[in-house]
């Protein structure tokens, strides 16, 4: 058995490959229809014109739900867990709330693309990157709290380093985004999608879409450290029938198993 068949492995797996995938097809097919700049462009650029733009959609919308599943599982995990330990609980249950919110607003910036409804666009991305960045603390809090009963402690400080390395993409993203969009280097720079080395505002708007493809990639690496976690999880379904027919009402079916029990009885 390959180490992602363990368990449930594959799900944060297949969120991070299908992901990385996403932007790297969009961003490959934006640079050979001369859509955007080869060198590093905004996420959301390579996801603004046909055919691109379907192709960034699409594949966005099944990362969604990669995303809604692989937290669910973690929750649940966490619970299994620590289920007489109220304060990781409480942070377990506000953790799944975050992710799932942050999972909500990439299914926006997969549907409301930037030049169609800048603001929609940007509340997807703030909802994305702002609220799961919080989700990445909640869940390195409790890699604490968890170590070393729980967690190993290599775990934890995987966890908190790739914390270090959103905040710090956040923080660059931030911070070059403000300089660039103060109205000193020109006005509706929002949907410029080419851009001359030799121009005013080049500089901050390098380490603004740099900045952006760091944190985009540092949210991926985090759900790679749920990889070994996911490897003791397993899934299974239970059937519980409820007729002995398709057609049978459950109210018929309880009074026939009642039968069969008195009758045995007697």
């Amino acid at each position: 058995m390959w180490w992602f068949q363990q368990g449930l492995s594959f799900l944060p797996v297949a969120l991070v490959v299908w992901s990385a995938a996403s932007f790297v097809f969009s961003y490959i097919t934006a640079i050979v229809l001369h859509h955007v700049d080869p060198l590093v462009p905004y996420i959301s650029d390579t996801g603004t014109i046909p055919p691109e733009r379907c192709l960034f959609g699409i594949m966005l919308n099944v990362s969604t739900f990669l995303g809604v599943a692989t937290m669910y599982v973690r929750y649940q995990q966490v619970s299994a867990l620590s289920p007489e330990k109220p304060k990781i609980l409480r942070l377990n249950k506000l953790g799944l709330l975050l992710g799932w919110l942050s999972c909500f607003g990439l299914c926006i910036i997969a549907n409301f693309q930037k030049c169609i409804l800048y603001y929609i666009h940007v509340l997807g991305a703030c909802l994305t990157f702002g609220v799961g960045f919080i989700y990445m603390l909640v869940q390195t809090v409790l890699s604490y709290l968890m170590q070393p009963e729980l967690h190993s402690k290599d775990i934890f400080w995987a966890r908190l380093a790739v914390f270090l390395w959103s905040s710090s993409s956040i923080l660059c993203m931030f911070v070059s985004s403000v300089v660039l969009y103060s109205g000193l280097y020109g006005q509706n720079l929002v949907q410029k999608l080419h851009w001359d080395p030799q121009e005013r505002g080049y500089t901050p708007h390098i380490i603004s879409t740099v900045s952006e493809w760091s944190l985009a990639f540092s949210f991926l690496s985090f759900f790679l450290t749920y990889i070994r976690d996911f490897q003791k999880i397993s899934l299974r379904a239970v059937v519980s029938l409820q007729g002995q027919t398709l057609h049978e009402s459950p109210q018929s079916f309880r009074a026939e198993e009642q039968a069969l029990l008195v009758a045995g009885s007697i």
